[in-house]
């Protein structure tokens, strides 16, 4: 018998040869094969007969090849099949598929599938491009060859008269030789499956065992739904997509009460530190911020390490939220380090915590890569003695010479863009400096002492601080649970007063002059614009010389009588900082940039953006991008020009850009069209790699794993064992080590 771990080349079909192939897609065992899932069904139960067809719709035909043949136009050869049922007949047509002209012979059965169309010259009914599949072909590739007349009419039973799973071909491995050799893995798989769900779990959802899965979701019974199969929704698929998500959120719940077991700095919320919060408040506050901060605070005066995200869209004000948290740990003695993905997003925030913070007495550095050597000596002084109480820089801060006092809080913006590891390593550096922060901290259980004072009792083991990650992508919340599932959640909804929605229209490059127009009125009324130009990473040479290219026509032809600006990757830090700092001021009416502006500039005069290329940019940059505009009272307005041709998909793009200001509404939308692994780059996020689940389609699942995971995280009681809960965690952390590709926990 064949247990999940048997590796597959023991598989009767399969062999070391085969076995090779199929590792090189990461089918290692027969637990892999099995989860080799076919990606849709064809109902071979009922084929159409040709006679009953209709344009316009999805048909799976089972017919006997009539006649083909190539014949070529002037663009391209085209081939040409016609497939019979009695008198009935189909014509199948393929585009530049020369190589199929020796594939069929007259008499073979062949399975069809594809849209129904109607030839407008002849008004005959046709398939374009359709997949097929030789019915009656005895040859496929094996280890041991065709075998006998009885396995061959054995193999033929799995084609026709059913449900029939389609799989994704791999090289000369077709979906006729995956059929038949997983269900000769499944008919010699151990009966004795065991699973790791608890039975209250399964019971709450209803899970069918493993092993039926396994049969159902590749062999469906007869009455199974069809609409159910292509959507994964019967039982079969239920239980294999909870499977998957069930174990992550295992071990994420575990990961969480692990970091709630650690040691943390219970930091004193009295009236002094309220008070100073209030004195660095440049404006009221939004019911949003408030809640995010009570929070917040609330997770800092507990005596474990707070884990919290602070998701926010574009210009709602999660900054001023961070600076109130620092300021929490910072009267209580500790430093804050807040690190930023690029010099632009470092040195703004430094600016504006300058303009915050210091008339309050804190005392602010800023760290970054370009500083000359001196400087950076001197800044890294001032952090390991305890001078500088808000550290801010970029991945500079994660160098090893860079030693904390005593760390307290560590703020991570666009935390995406480090991944987890730099995370990681920057909370580590709590209590490396010359003076351990722990011996400056109260221990006695009444949280960390003010500023003054000596320490009541000798210095504890290290603390671990607290972390808040801010990000201004909106993260929908299925990816939030899986990407940051060790993270609370605080979301801020709401825009500060004042801010009106910005009006974004879509245009083709013939109407520039019209636009052009309206960026002079505005600067006319006394505001600012930019214009901003694609740098795709496979040419990025060429299209920054696109930006220069139009800044010198802009600054010299079009706008010739105004200030313009050029902003860029390339330049060197002095230069954008002064470029960025002479737009600030009103010095120039127009900055031509690059995505180097998507964070980081905050400029409440600018009232207009024209973003060239607009087809070019992904989604989430695109939002990004407007909402360096609409900061201050005034009506802001957002134009995408487009050049050439638009996809579908960048249609969509777009359209979506000018129905919608709501990022949380933009993020669903760029998951959905780019997939959860490209959203935020699988690997580097440090999210899981799913054989099965998908996190779009399957919220709801997504949410009943998590809630399932904390009450078995939380028992054993009387519905779940302690044994239940040891099997549990054995698959769990095999699961997350071997099949998710994430780090071991627990």
């Amino acid at each position: 018998m064949l247990e999940l771990s048997t590796p597959v080349q023991y598989v009767k079909g399969v062999g070391p040869r085969i076995g090779e192939v199929l590792a090189g897609k990461g089918i290692h065992s027969v637990g892999d094969l099995l989860h080799y899932l076919p990606f849709r069904y064809e109902d071979r139960l009922n084929p159409r007969g040709i006679s009953e067809l209709r344009a316009g719709e999805m048909a799976t035909v089972v017919g006997e090849v009539r006649n083909s043949g190539l014949f070529r136009t002037r663009s391209m050869p085209i081939f040409q099949l016609t497939v019979g049922q009695g008198r009935a007949r189909l014509r199948c047509l393929w585009f530049n598929a020369t190589y199929l002209q020796d594939k069929f012979k007259p008499g073979q059965m062949i399975a069809l599938y594809g849209k129904v169309e109607e030839d407008q010259r002849s008004h005959e009914l046709q398939i374009v491009q359709p997949q097929f599949e030789m019915l009656g072909d005895p040859t496929d590739s094996g280890e041991n060859g065709a075998g006998n007349a009885a396995e061959k009419k054995a193999a033929e039973s799995l084609e026709i008269g059913r449900i029939v799973p389609i799989y994704e071909a791999i090289g000369r491995l077709t979906p006729r030789w995956f059929r038949k050799v997983i269900r000769t893995a499944l008919d010699n798989l151990t009966p004795d499956l065991p699973d790791p769900i608890p039975a209250a779990v399964r019971a709450h959802l209803g899970l069918i065992s493993p092993r039926a899965a396994l049969w159902n979701v590749h062999w469906p019974e007869p009455g199974e739904s069809f609409d159910n199969l292509q959507s994964s929704r019967t039982p079969a698929h239920i239980r294999m997509i909870f499977d998957e998500l069930f174990f992550v959120e295992l071990g994420l719940e575990l990961k969480r009460r692990e970091q709630k077991a650690q040691t943390g700095i219970a930091f004193r919320l009295d009236e002094t530190v309220r008070a100073a919060i209030k004195k660095i408040l440049p404006f009221h506050p939004t019911a949003a911020q408030k809640r995010v901060l009570k929070e917040i605070a609330a997770d800092m005066e507990k005596p474990y390490p707070m884990r919290r995200l602070l998701q926010g869209d574009v210009g709602s004000g999660k900054t001023i939220v961070g600076f109130e948290a620092a300021i929490i740990a910072i009267e209580n003695g500790c430093q804050v380090a807040l690190m930023a993905p690029t010099e632009i997003l470092a040195q703004q925030h430094y600016f504006s915590a300058r303009r915050i913070l210091e008339n309050a007495g804190y005392r602010i550095v800023l760290l970054t890569g370009s500083l000359e050597a001196d400087r950076k000596r001197e800044v890294r002084r001032h952090i390991s003695q305890g001078n500088a109480q808000l550290v801010i820089g970029t991945h500079a801060l994660l160098e090893e010479k860079v030693e904390f006092a005593r760390l307290g809080l560590v703020i991570v913006d666009e935390q995406h863009r480090f991944g987890v590891l730099q995370r990681l390593k920057l909370m580590r550096k709590s209590g490396e400096g010359e003076e351990s922060g722990r011996a400056a901290l109260d221990r006695t259980g009444e949280g960390a002492r003010p500023r003054t004072g000596p320490p009541h009792t000798p210095p504890a083991p290290p603390a671990e601080p607290d972390v808040l990650v801010m990000t201004a992508t909106p993260i929908p919340r299925t990816l939030a649970l899986t990407l940051y599932g060790d993270l609370d959640l605080s979301v801020l909804d709401e825009l500060p007063p004042g801010r009106t929605p910005i009006v974004t229209r879509c245009g083709a490059d013939d109407e520039s002059p019209k636009v052009w127009e309206f960026v002079r009125k505005q600067v006319a009324a006394g505001h600012q614009a930019y214009v901003v130009y694609p740098v795709i990473a496979e040419n990025e040479e060429s299209e920054l010389k696109a930006a220069i290219k139009m800044y010198r026509e802009l600054s010299g032809k079009i706008f010739a009588d105004l200030k313009v600006g050029l902003l860029h990757g390339r330049l060197d830090a002095e230069l954008k900082d002064q470029v960025m700092r002479m737009f600030q001021r009103g010095e120039l009416q127009i900055l031509v940039a690059t995505t180097v502006i998507e964070v980081g500039v905050d400029v409440p005069n600018a009232t207009v953006m024209v973003i060239e290329h607009a087809e070019r940019f992904g989604l989430a940059q695109l939002h990004q991008l407007r909402g360096r505009i609409g900061r201050g009272a005034a009506k802001s307005y957002c134009i995408l020009m487009t050049g050439g041709k638009v996809t579908e998909e960048g249609q969509r793009r777009l359209d979506a850009m000018v129905k919608t200001n709501d990022g949380f509404k933009i993020a669903e939308l760029d998951l959905e069209l780019r997939g959860p692994g490209e959203f935020f780059g699988t690997r580097q996020a440090g999210l899981p790699s799913f054989r099965v689940a998908n996190i779009i389609r399957d919220a709801q699942l997504l949410e009943a794993a998590k809630r399932e995971a904390a009450a078995v995280i939380a028992g054993p009681n009387d519905e779940i064992s302690s044994a239940e809960i040891s099997r549990a965690l054995v698959h769990m952390r095999a699961r997350w080590q071997h099949t998710y590709g994430l780090v071991e926990v627990g």
